[in-house]
């Protein structure tokens, strides 16, 4: 084995590891005042990563006897992971600023590259060992990030929330591998792929539903998604937005990885779990949104409800269904990270965070320009045409048609209409409910001015621009987990 070749192929992570440790000990040295410095060179560091992407790292193939897969999969992958994690950086200074004490610590953005090197490992892993450890990297860091703020009762119960209900998920999922293993005699995807081609033993069988099972948890997808409301509210902003996103795509994105690479010759069993996620995430997601009165709670439910339309592509079970899962995952991070920038410029006279939907109230008469965002915001995750969501939404439903599920396709789609409702709340909140106090404070941050005029822009109809190169990327992206 070529070490120097196999090490070429991991450069993304071999640029995180060795900038966050270097930022490790610059934050003990420097202490709280090298906070903002660390954060830039967090973003640097990311950009770093996202260019040794090119070459090797990105069409090398099978790295350390297959445990590792440089492929343009997980390319596709890290770039989203790589920008949400760097905007999920820059918005966070003036919000803990805004908070008092000693919120902002250099630590914040060492965990955040902390985590996105778990991601990373995720979205290459071609062994059950690979996956595990870096799932479990990402989600250590992801305990650390969700009980933040200290001082915040709220962020401290999300944190235990979620490592208690994580540390379960894990539980279920290190089962789910122990019994792949045992029935098959080993770790590696290409060998599991081969074990369920020889014939599916009732150990196999049950070993894929507990996988899935534990993947389903970190996806949020219903029934695993408990966990959710709780910890995106209690969760400090930035924070929340970076939940929403990178590590969404991650799991979402292994779980493909999974069910294609290690478990493809089983399709017509893990497609009925799939199909069953996908259903329940969109109604429960829909439903559970309909009452909800914090934004940041319906912006969890929202997201629920989301993977519940990527799985649509997945339950194809095909290069298209591939396709359409990645295209779909670029443009729900840009959707997310959109509302919760927004999320971010709700804040009173007094500079602290509003979260009630009530207090949206006549926005279009107090801040016209952030309330045409967020209903752009808004109607794109819906996926109301001319609207760049309704782009992904298609093109999810259309393998699903293609693949021969019309029934799948048609309950998806009819219940849909059922989140539609909470999206079109706010817009009417906005722009027909009257202003019930003073609203809030102008936007102070032009940075985030221009990420939210960037989102904006790119779920418009101008969006269909990018479709032709999209769709390109996302296709060959696809394809390699398809080996002709």
């Amino acid at each position: 084995m070529d070490y120097t070749a196999n090490l070429v192929m991991t450069l993304p992570e071999i640029v995180l590891s060795l900038g966050a440790l270097a930022l490790m000990l610059v934050a003990a040295w420097g202490g709280q005042a090298a906070s903002r410095a660390i954060s830039w060179a967090a973003v640097a560091v990311l950009i770093g990563a996202a260019i040794a992407l090119i070459g090797p790292a990105s069409n090398g193939g099978a790295a350390f006897y297959g445990l590792y897969q440089a492929d343009a999969f997980a390319a596709f992958c890290k770039v989203l992971i790589y920008g949400a994690a760097a905007v999920a950086i820059i918005i966070a200074p003036r919000f803990f600023d805004s908070t008092g004490g000693d919120n902002l610590r250099p630590e914040y953005p060492v965990l955040i590259l902390l985590s996105a090197i778990g991601m990373g490992m995720m979205v290459s892993a071609g062994d059950l060992l690979t996956l595990y450890v870096g799932l479990e990297l990402q989600s250590l860091a992801a305990y650390v990030l969700a009980s933040f703020m200290r001082q915040d009762a709220r962020s401290a119960e999300a944190g235990l929330k979620y490592f208690v209900l994580g540390a379960l998920a894990s539980g279920i999922l290190l089962y789910g591998m122990s019994l792949v293993y045992g029935f098959s005699g080993t770790t590696l995807f290409s060998s599991i792929a081969t074990a369920y081609v020889d014939g599916h033993s009732k150990g196999l069988t049950f070993g894929l539903v507990f996988v899935f099972a534990g993947l389903a948890f970190k996806m949020s997808a219903v029934p695993f998604h408990m966990w959710t409301p709780d910890v995106y509210e209690g969760a400090p902003t930035p924070v929340t937005a970076f939940f929403g996103s990178a590590p969404k795509v991650a799991a979402i994105a292994l779980t493909v990885r999974v069910a294609v690479e290690a478990m493809g010759p089983a399709v017509l069993e893990w497609r009925q779990i799939v199909i069953f996620a996908s259903l329940a995430s969109i109604v429960l997601g829909a439903a559970g949104a309909i009452g909800q009165t914090n934004i940041k709670r319906l912006l969890a439910y929202s997201s629920i409800n989301n993977v519940g339309f990527a799985l649509v592509g997945l339950a194809a079970g095909s290069t298209e269904g591939v396709a359409a899962v990645l295209v779909y995952l670029a443009i729900y991070v840009v959707m997310t990270l959109g509302s919760f920038l927004i999320v971010l410029q709700m804040r009173g006279l007094d500079g602290q965070p509003v979260e009630t939907l009530d207090s949206l109230a006549g926005l279009s008469r107090t801040q016209p320009r952030l309330a045409l965002a967020l209903a752009i915001m808004m109607f794109s995750l819906a996926g109301i045409p001319p609207l760049f969501g309704f782009y992904a939404k298609f093109a999810v439903f259309w393998a699903a048609v293609q693949a021969g599920l019309f029934a799948f396709a048609a309950i998806g789609i009819a219940a849909s209409v059922i989140g539609a409702y909470y999206y079109l709340r706010v817009v009417k909140t906005m722009y027909f409910d009257e202003p019930d106090g003073a609203g809030f404070a102008p936007m102070q941050s032009r940075i985030e001015g221009g990420l939210i005029f960037a989102s904006a822009a790119f779920l418009s109809p101008l969006g269909y621009l990018a479709i032709p190169a999209m769709g390109v990327w996302s296709m060959a992206a696809a394809k390699v987990l398809f080996p002709s």
